[in-house]
């Protein structure tokens, strides 16, 4: 029986786009026939603690010789060490969402730390699994191959499409866990610069991985008297997420970088227009029918996007119909589970 060994830092279970990518992806591949282990590190990786590099080591060496180990990227920075005594004896795939030194609120430091940490483990690599054409450029200034690396595309879950037109007021979706990265403050900041009461906006996404910046927000919504209008649901499971896509409007998500973004394909599956950003790979993920981008981190032009949106009912419809015309091209997981497979086979050969 084919086997493959998933090494991924935390809870497999967080309802975030990476862990729900592996997810998939591990299970998918239980379906067709493999046998699948998932070793949980530590959740302090990136940056682990002695104890947990100490844990880490452990379960490698329990892994036998010759087995197929897919590291996600999230531990990968913290385990250039490790790996290097590895290659010998096991086959290494490193699954990379976004290089982790383009992670949003970084100083210099940090920074060049977890490029440099990236950049030596992504060395000992026997394949490279990235989730976008984007994030596999962005690999080159890592010194990575190009040939070396495949791409695997997320898949999309079945999202009933939404139907009618948009409603009074607007309402519009945001989905991403509350962390610098996703932008949530410029898009606190464009809506007050609306000063209108014809849209409601609700964040879904975790509130727990960085408690400090989900406090922020707090303060931010209240300082711009939005209290009214923004809501904060924390994390949900996907079925009552499906009933928000179907009764959303418009779906925005103003993020400093994105290195796929499974959201949009939500969005698009449920047929809603798209206001975002152009950073990373969204232009390219993202139909330029369906949506409005504009530069990351600018709250004036992003005002001025939604603005549109609110405003124009045939330049929503448009948007709309763009959107749900999207829905019938979207990858399906099991077409992601299949080019996994291939990937796999390439780094035993």
């Amino acid at each position: 029986m084919r086997s493959v060994d998933f090494v991924i830092p935390g809870n497999l279970d967080s309802l975030t786009g990476g862990y729900l990518y592996d997810r998939h992806i591990a299970e998918g591949l239980r379906d067709c026939g493999w046998q699948v282990a998932v070793h949980a590190l530590d959740a302090s990786f990136p940056t682990p603690t002695e104890s947990a590099l100490a844990q880490a080591a452990g379960v490698f060496a329990a892994l036998p010789d010759g087995a197929l180990a897919v590291i996600d990227g999230l531990a990968l920075g913290g385990l250039a060490t490790t790996l290097g005594g590895l290659r010998s004896r096991l086959k290494v795939v490193a699954l990379v969402h976004h290089p982790l030194a383009l992670e949003t609120g970084l100083d210099a430091t940090g920074r060049s730390a977890l490029y440099t940490a990236e950049r030596d483990a992504l060395q000992f690599a026997d394949r490279v699994i990235v989730t976008s054409q984007w994030t596999r450029q962005q690999l080159g200034d890592y010194g990575v191959a190009a040939e070396s690396v495949g791409v695997v595309m997320p898949g999309t879950r079945p999202t009933r499409a939404r139907s009618g037109p948009a409603g009074t007021p607007h309402r519009l979706l945001c989905v991403a866990s509350l962390t610098p990265r996703k932008g949530h403050a410029v898009l606190l900041d464009a809506l007050a610069k609306l000063r209108r009461d014809d849209w409601r906006l609700d964040c879904i996404g975790s509130t727990d991985m960085d408690a400090e910046c989900a406090a922020a927000l707090r303060a931010q919504i209240g300082k711009l008297d939005l209290a009214s209008q923004v809501r904060l649901l924390g994390a949900i499971d996907p079925d009552e997420l499906a009933d928000h896509y179907a009764r959303a409007d418009t779906f925005v998500l103003a993020s400093y970088l994105e290195g796929y973004g499974m959201v949009f394909g939500e969005a698009l599956a449920a047929g809603l227009p798209i206001v975002s950003t152009e950073a990373g790979a969204i232009p390219h993920v993202v139909p330029a029918a369906a949506s409005l981008l504009v530069p990351a981190g600018n709250s004036a032009a992003l005002a001025g996007a939604l603005a549109r949106v609110l405003d124009g009912g045939a330049l929503w419809q448009q948007l709309a119909d763009a959107a749900l015309t999207a829905r019938a091209g979207l990858p399906r997981w099991s077409d992601a589970v299949r080019q996994f497979e291939i990937e796999l086979a390439a780094a035993r050969a």
